[in-house]
């Protein structure tokens, strides 16, 4: 699909641009606030990537998928906007991604914290550690895809995936220890 749509921009049909917005802006604003940590910023990084991307469109080559060649547009705007903002750590948002489908008022609650307490983890992992698992476990990138999209190499994408999950449950020990403690 998206291969009809890059032709049909490419030929001058600039309304056509409208459905890599639609598909990808979801996608693309929860990468960049992975790596901004503040959403006026990833709003920012999603606008400049689709921007870039337009204006690059005729270099896309096919050789990966557009979404990967996109996501890595995504994510060089994002690290570009961390380098001129002076940001360090990152913050995932994941209150999009709502996982309680229960009915009771308790399970929504825990529902709730669970996803509060991987978020506060996920903002103390470093940038490339927190973008490696969201491309990898709520994108459901391969390990190429990420390769390409971060610009790593095979065994970089394994070794920052494999360093994210272990401090990831270092991060997340630490704090159900500390609710419970409060709690």
């Amino acid at each position: 699909m998206d291969e009809i749509y890059i032709r049909k921009v490419l030929s001058g049909d600039v309304e056509s641009y409208r459905y890599f917005i639609k598909t990808y802006k979801d996608m693309a604003f929860s990468v960049a606030l992975s790596i901004v940590k503040e959403e006026h910023l990833a709003e920012d990084a999603v606008q400049d990537a689709f921007i870039k991307c337009y204006q690059s469109l005729s270099s896309f080559k096919g050789k990966s998928k557009f979404s990967t060649w996109f996501y890595r547009i995504v994510v060089h705007v994002a690290f570009n906007t961390v380098r001129h903002k002076k940001l360090d750590l990152v913050n995932f948002d994941l209150s999009h991604h709502d996982t309680s489908h229960e009915d009771s008022v308790l399970d929504e609650i825990i529902a709730h914290e669970r996803k509060e307490m991987i978020n506060d983890a996920l903002t103390i992992l470093p940038a490339r550690e927190s973008v490696a698992l969201r491309l990898f476990y709520l994108e459901e990138q391969s390990m190429d895809e990420i390769q390409e999209i971060m610009g790593w190499t095979l065994a970089n994408t394994k070794v920052i995936l494999h360093r994210a999950r272990k401090n990831m449950q270092i991060i997340l020990s630490q704090l159900i220890k500390k609710a419970e403690y409060y709690g």
